[in-house]
């Protein structure tokens, strides 16, 4: 069957699926995440023999180690993923919380609830382990979910699908509520961003190219989880040791992801003191330095960086380091390059401080912490789908509650309006 046929089929599941999802009890979504959980660790083999497949067939086209790292299973990953269901389990369910209750002088009762967003599309590249991350969190917040994962992990995605629909069918889910786009046609990903019929939101998970496709094609609304280029501030009356820790964790503990930073700007009044110890410490950890003209005086090792430098996020142990005269400067350069995502400045003086957590216009904005905390976990809501940089809908790490709308119940005896 053609792609648009099986997205025709798949959608149409989904969407019956979803109308059924929504009015489940939580005592049966939790048992559906225990269920599929259990089916995990239970069938953990037939998964990793899938996923020897698409390792081979990556090595034979020459993905890089760091892809093939992300594509790679094994049985503590597959773990992991179980352990995520059983977390996402032990979670409040947001649906039919009520949000707000209003008592109209003409006696109506308007009261405003979370309901699930209905079914959602989500596309995204290597990590097989989004598949059940993102399976959870719908089923949780009464969602079904279409899938659409790289061609890479066809055959990884299609047998945990399998292993955790088959769990949580069996544990009295609709069936339908989980669906893998099995084609590896590119075309697939556009015929989605217009399965407007079936598709209530869109959320893309990659690298900077995919989420631009997504958002510059599709006519499904889409919400944008984030490219990263995040700044720390080293301001003058920073304390030092602090910044050198802050700004070591937000570029070397995992320059990957979307939370590491990409700048650094250094007060031009403490820059003789923190550069060249900080400089050396970036050099023995592996990291290129790409810096303005002022800090390449601080270290041979220092390349000079070019305009683009700026505006791009490396996701690697490549670093952008910019002297400026003060946090004027800095507020400027972050205001002109940020990507809207996470940014940091470390400081004692609490004016500057507060100046930078209200004039900075992103989704997390840190005062004496390191960028790397923008993260579901970290922030106490469990798990997470992404991290939007947008402001539509959701700001920032989403957990459960990002997957909900509203709607409101409104309760008379026999108003009608004059």
């Amino acid at each position: 069957m053609g792609h648009l046929s099986e997205l025709e089929v798949k959608g149409k599941s989904a969407k019956q699926a979803a109308r059924k999802l929504a009015t489940l009890s939580t005592t049966v979504k939790n048992q559906a995440l225990v269920s599929m959980a259990d089916a995990l660790e239970g069938q953990w083999e037939t998964i990793l023999a899938a996923n020897v497949i698409d390792i081979e067939n990556g090595k034979e086209k020459g993905l890089s180690e760091s892809l093939l790292d992300r594509l790679l299973l094994t049985q503590s990953r597959i773990q992991s993923m179980a352990d995520g269901l059983r977390q996402i389990a032990e979670l409040p369910d947001p649906i039919g919380e009520v949000l707000s209750t209003n008592y109209r002088p003409n006696g109506l009762e308007i009261t405003k609830v979370r309901v699930p967003l209905g079914v959602i599309g989500i596309i995204y590249e290597a990590r097989p382990n989004v598949t059940v991350d993102a399976a959870g969190l719908c089923l949780k917040t009464g969602n079904a979910v279409i899938l659409r994962g790289g061609s890479e992990a066809i055959h990884s995605n299609t047998a945990i699908i399998k292993v955790i629909a088959q769990g949580a069918y069996d544990a009295g889910i609709p069936i339908g509520a989980f669906q893998l786009i099995e084609t590896t046609d590119r075309q697939a990903v556009n015929d989605m961003l217009k399965l407007n019929q079936y598709l209530d939101v869109i959320i893309p998970r990659g690298g900077a190219g995919l989420i631009k496709t997504v958002v510059e094609n599709s006519t499904v609304p889409v919400i944008e989880t984030g490219t990263g280029i995040c700044h720390t501030f080293v301001d003058e009356s920073a304390d030092l040791t602090m910044a050198q820790a802050i700004a070591y964790n937000a570029k070397v503990s995992r320059p990957g992801v979307c939370n590491s930073m990409e700048t650094l700007l250094v007060h031009k009044k403490v820059a003789d003191q923190f550069l060249p110890r900080m400089l050396s410490v970036y050099q023995q950890a592996g990291v290129e330095l790409r810096g303005c003209p002022l800090t390449e005086k601080y270290h041979s090792a220092v390349k000079p960086a070019s305009i683009q430098d700026w505006a791009t996020e490396y996701s690697d142990f490549v670093l952008s380091i910019k002297v400026v005269a003060d946090l004027d400067e800095a507020l400027e350069h972050i205001a002109e390059y940020s990507t809207r995502h996470s940014e940091a400045i470390v400081t004692q003086d609490s004016n500057n401080a507060k100046r930078f957590q209200h004039e900075v216009d992103a989704a997390a904005v840190y005062v004496n912490a390191s960028t790397r905390f923008t993260d579901g976990f970290e922030f106490g809501f469990g798990a997470e789908i992404g991290i939007s940089t947008q402001k539509l809908h959701a700001r920032g790490p989403m957990g459960l509650a990002e997957l909900t709308s509203s709607k409101y119940t409104i309760c008379g005896n026999g108003q009608i309006r004059e």
